[in-house]
């Protein structure tokens, strides 16, 4: 297979056709090797316009090539920031943030695929990246000590997968400036979700395309229909 004609390839038939034209978020998708951070089964799938399963357990996968681009998109994430990500899966997604951040903390509540995005980001030769093992549908804020680099608070905080609502403990981690990335909603179809603070216990909201995504474990699930 050759990656360097199949990476082009989901850039301009894929990434670009989806409204990503940020040139800096194209380059690095160009510089981050997709491929490394597939499993060795599926490395022919590297670059498919799919979600790439990681495990035999549901829901635990790659986001599709273009929701991951679009979400570095909508974050604009500076050399200066400090990046929550809940779920970290193999990896990928924190690599492509580390690029641009000054630091990034990834939650992974699979022990397994936390050592795995551990030695996918080691390979890389990414060291700007911490992976831990925990839950993030936690209350971290409340749950960490102040000196801990998980108590924030933070500029960028991504969900890399989906929720019913966004949640309140994790908004209030962010700075004012600060900007969180979710996939939000239900089946059939979900609305990406950046919600930006703007003040003390102030944000701003806004839902600019649609997609869907695979849940992430222990997040509230409250009934989508009222009563």
């Amino acid at each position: 297979m050759n990656y360097e004609q199949a990476r082009f390839n989901m850039i301009e038939q894929q990434i670009r056709p989806w409204e990503v034209l940020d040139s800096q978020v194209l380059s690095l998708l160009a510089l981050v090797r997709r491929e490394d951070f597939v499993p060795a089964s599926k490395k022919a799938l590297a670059f498919a316009d799919m979600e790439i399963p990681l495990t035999g357990k549901p829901g635990q996968c790659m986001l599709a090539p273009k929701v991951e681009a679009r979400i570095l998109q909508d974050l604009a994430v500076q050399k200066h920031e400090k990046v929550l990500e809940i779920g970290a899966g193999s990896g990928y997604m924190a690599a492509l943030l580390a690029h641009r951040a000054q630091q990034v903390i990834t939650l992974e509540i699979d022990a397994d695929l936390a050592q795995l995005a551990r030695n996918n980001l080691k390979k890389a030769g990414i060291y700007n990246a911490e992976v831990r093992t925990g839950d993030g549908a936690a209350k971290l804020s409340q749950a960490v000590s102040s000196n801990d680099p998980l108590s924030g608070p933070f500029d960028v905080i991504v969900l890399s997968g989906s929720v019913a609502d966004v949640p309140p403990a994790l908004l209030a981690m962010l700075k004012t400036g600060g900007r969180l990335s979710a996939i939000v909603g239900f089946e059939p179809m979900m609305r990406a979700t950046l919600v930006t603070c703007v003040g003390e216990a102030a944000f701003r909201t806004t839902q600019g395309w649609d997609t869907v995504a695979p849940r992430l474990v222990n997040f509230p699930e409250p009934s989508r229909f009222n009563f």
